[in-house]
């Protein structure tokens, strides 16, 4: 045998390579022929000639390529193909002969079998040594040669060769050429064990034609099981590909990291050797190249990641567990679906849990807080309460379930466990969303006892529960908790600075809640207002403002007067504060003072309160548009009201001596809805004294207001009127601005609006007035207007006004046809009181007649 191989060696170096190509193609056709000629298992052989025919041309167009190197190794695969057609010839032609004396159908399938078995292996061989060959014939050769491999015939068993039993029977049988079949494999195992070293040479020594074909070679020698994990680790092909791979040259990325894949799945012993963090190292720069290097560099990290040395080392690289997570919510479905694999078992590790929440994926770590030890869980808090979290990040940790292990540690954990999760809890309350989940968790009685507690090793835990209740005191399920505002408020005077800030704030978030009237009444009959007042001469501006803002709260509906020995020392909170939120508190306060406490009007006209907020909302920019901003121009409209009351003409021309007026048109134009309401408010009750304090042609100027100059004749009051004489509105220029009130989208205002433009139709002046409103484009379709989307009270105010109107032709002409639609919807729907004014406006439409019944 040994002699009849060397002679194949010597014939081969002989011929020249076309030479050999065109022999093995006469072989390939010969054999064809045979096999479709033969009457043994036609069927069986049909499909054998069939796989044979296909080599044919792919080996014609071989021979022509003058783009193939001539190398041993592809002389080596010609003549394994040259003898596995040789085995299938003498099989075929010795089985002919037999066929009357032998019945071997079924053992012959599994011959047939084998032998495109073993013809595909060496067109293997041929695919691996062919270097130079175009992509298209390597195609080809691939394609045929996976076809022969996976060929199946009926009536055959899965084995690699018909069995030694088999073998004996038809060599005790005569059957010489299968005996020769059997020493010709023989040869075959020599050859293989020359294509291996082949293929370690070009991988360590090849260059990059030749390390891509010998990836080509390894690939078979694994799948067909050529080579094992012991050939796999003494030649070191595993740190050769991975040196390869990590070259900046490297072309071959994909096909190495698959060949890994496949030694990683055949081999477990050569896990290990992948494991070192250089290796691994390499395989996750991997990670960030592109799709197909990506997935298979994922799934040889999932297949290694059951080693626990891999679980330790990987989560050390740099990069890698952010990749990782950002591939598991990728729209790869395969490669998103191992990476969570790999996150799933590299979570077990804590340092990697903490990784994958910074990188916001935070399962991991909200599995290590429910089940962890109470080191893991310690961690876990302390590395939330440090994170910068958006709000969204925040509500999807506490939906995921973060919340109660965090409130369990607090209630049953040692005294580091319970501060780690009050601060991550404080983190996480920042979340509107979460507030429920803690409230619900039943924290507040434990939070509020903590803050009752003197003993000094719990001081630590209170300035974070504080904060806490500041941040859940808006749940409404506080409501219930009827003994909590009072318990807080006996808390302010024995607390820190920051403890103490933060009571306020939950004190003054529980009382502004909706629905808590009653309490609010219950605090300050528990003395609240005594325990407030001092707080606003502290020096903490945080304090000082937390009180001002609670004070504004608890005097909002109370009806309550403040001491007047505290009223100058608000003012001045107002004249020296410089923070918006804080003025605006003071200022509010203010307004909540009753109207009729008249020693607190006085304290506060002494103290230049009008002229100080005439001249700060004056210099405020219209554009400003904050919340403080706005809550400070709802609070000096409201504190207007006061200095314009009509009961007191002396106060209302101080007032309007101070810029009063054209501070509440301002207001009017530029302000919230509220402001304008007010400052509305304030313009209704000046008016009031407009025809009382006014002058006319004839008689002598009073001494209520200066004297009048040759412009200031109204025209509506028929006399001489002025903004400060006799807080005209014509003159004043309020009309036009309370019109567009009429025209806006928000309807809170309507009422004091309409009240005011009311003024203007007093039974002394309401001719004047209505042609006065007349001119005012839009002035009478707004009042129109208001009939369709106004509140009752605004309707009556609207229709008083539209009576008056309506009382001169000229404007029943003008106005009648658009008023008279909805005029009648009203007379249809509205009630009682509300018909009848508006069937008086419809006699004087003549849409009805003054004896209907709607009178």
């Amino acid at each position: 045998m040994k002699n009849k191989l060397t002679q194949v060696k010597i014939m081969d170096n002989t011929r020249s390579f076309s030479e050999l190509v065109l022999e093995l193609v006469a072989s390939v056709d010969e054999v064809a022929s045979l096999a479709k000629d033969s009457e043994m298992d036609t069927e069986s052989l049909t499909e054998f000639a069939l796989y044979i025919e296909k080599l044919s041309p792919i080996l014609d167009t071989m021979r022509e390529d003058k783009m193939i190197m001539d190398t041993p190794s592809i002389r080596s695969a010609i003549g394994s193909l040259e003898t596995e057609l040789q085995r299938a010839r003498n099989f075929i032609i010795n089985n002919k002969n037999n066929m009357s004396a032998n019945n071997r159908n079924d053992h012959r399938f599994e011959v047939i079998q084998q032998l495109t078995h073993d013809l595909g292996r060496s067109l293997g061989l041929l695919l691996f040594a062919s270097i130079g060959v175009s992509l298209n014939l390597k195609d080809k050769l691939g394609i045929l040669h996976k076809e022969m491999m996976n060929a199946k015939f009926d009536h055959s068993a899965s084995c690699s060769f018909a069995s030694e039993e088999i073998v004996e029977e038809m060599i005790m049988n005569g059957e010489d050429d299968v005996q020769l079949c059997c020493e010709d494999d023989k040869d075959e195992i020599i050859v293989m064990r020359m294509e291996r070293e082949d293929v370690s040479l070009q991988l360590k020594y090849g260059n990059d034609d030749e390390f891509k074909n010998s990836l080509l070679g390894l690939e078979i020698l694994i799948r067909d099981k050529i080579v094992d994990s012991e050939w796999i680790i003494d030649e070191g092909i595993i740190s050769i590909l991975f040196n390869r791979l990590g070259s900046t040259k490297c072309i071959d990325r994909l096909s190495i990291i698959k060949v890994l894949r496949s030694i990683a799945l055949e081999y477990y012993q050569t896990k290990e050797k992948m494991a070192d963090l250089s290796s691994l190292t390499t395989l996750v720069k991997s990670l960030a190249r592109d799709e197909m290097e990506r997935r298979e560099a994922v799934g040889l990290l999932m297949d290694l990641s059951q080693l626990s040395s891999v679980r330790r080392r990987v989560g050390r690289i740099q990069g890698c567990i952010i990749m990782l997570v950002a591939i598991s919510n990728g729209n790869d479905p395969i490669s998103s679906n191992d990476a969570m694999k790999v996150l799933s078992a590299l979570s077990s590790n804590t340092q990697n849990a903490l990784l994958m929440a910074e990188a916001g994926y935070f399962r991991p770590l909200i599995q290590h807080l429910k089940e962890g030890s109470e080191m893991s869980k310690i961690l876990m808090a302390s590395a939330l309460s440090r994170m910068a979290l958006t709000e969204k990040t925040r509500a999807l940790i506490g939906e995921s379930g973060a919340i109660r292990p965090l409130v369990n540690m607090f209630k049953t954990g040692k005294l580091e466990a319970k501060l780690s999760a009050l601060n991550a809890l404080q983190t996480l309350s920042l979340s509107t969303k979460n507030i429920t989940y803690i409230v619900e968790s039943g924290i507040l009685p434990p939070l509020v006892q903590l803050l009752f507690s003197v003993t000094s090793s719990v001081m630590s835990l209170r300035e974070p529960a504080s904060s806490i209740l500041a941040t859940i005191s808006c749940s409404k399920s506080i409501l219930e908790q009827n003994d909590l505002p009072n318990q807080l408020l006996s808390l302010l005077n024995l607390s820190s600075p920051k403890i103490k800030c933060n009571i306020l704030q939950a004190l003054n978030t529980i009382l502004s809640q909706e629905g808590a009237s009653e309490v609010r009444n219950k605090t300050v009959q528990n003395g609240a207002m005594q325990l407030l007042l001092p707080l606003i001469y502290e020096t903490d501006a945080k304090i000082r403002t937390a009180a001002l803002n609670l004070l504004y709260t608890i005097t909002i509906s109370n009806n309550l007067s403040i001491e007047e020995h505290y009223l100058p020392n608000i003012v001045s909170i107002i004249q020296s504060s410089t923070s918006e939120g804080e003025k605006a508190a003071a200022v509010g306060i203010l307004s909540n003072i009753p109207l009729s406490d008249r020693k607190a009007t006085d304290k506060l006209k002494k103290a230049n309160l009008l002229p100080m907020l005439v001249s700060f909302m004056s210099s405020l920019s219209c554009s400003s548009s904050t919340t403080a901003t706005k809550w400070l121009e709802e609070s000096v409209a409201g504190v207007m009201i006061r200095f314009t009351v009509p009961s007191d003409k002396k106060l209302q021309l101080y007032a309007a001596e101070m810029g009063v007026v054209p501070l509440l048109i301002k207001l009017l134009t530029n302000g919230s809805i509220k402001a304008k309401s007010r400052a509305a408010t304030s313009l209704y009750q000046l008016s009031q004294n407009s025809l009382s304090c006014r002058r006319s042609r004839n008689l002598r100027w009073g001494s209520c207001v200066p004297s009048p100059t040759t412009d200031g004749f109204c025209d509506v009051h028929s006399a001489y009127c002025s903004v400060k004489g006799n807080f005209c509105l014509a003159k004043a220029g309020a009309i036009p601005p309370l019109i567009r009130v009429l025209e806006g989208e928000q309807r809170e205002a309507d009422e004091d609006v309409l009240l005011t433009i009311a003024n203007l139709l007093q039974d002394e002046v309401w001719e004047e007035g209505s042609n006065f409103l007349a001119k005012i484009s839009g002035g009478v379709e707004a009042v129109i207007r208001v009939l369709e989307t106004g509140s009752v009270k605004a309707k009556e105010t609207a229709l008083w006004i539209l009576e008056r109107i309506f009382s001169i032709e000229n404007y029943r002409m003008k106005y009648g046809s658009s008023a008279q639609i909805v005029l009648i919807e009203l007379a249809q729907n509205e009630e009682a009181h509300l018909r009848s004014l508006v069937a008086k406006l419809l006699a004087q439409l003549e849409l009805l007649q003054e004896q209907s019944s709607y009178f």
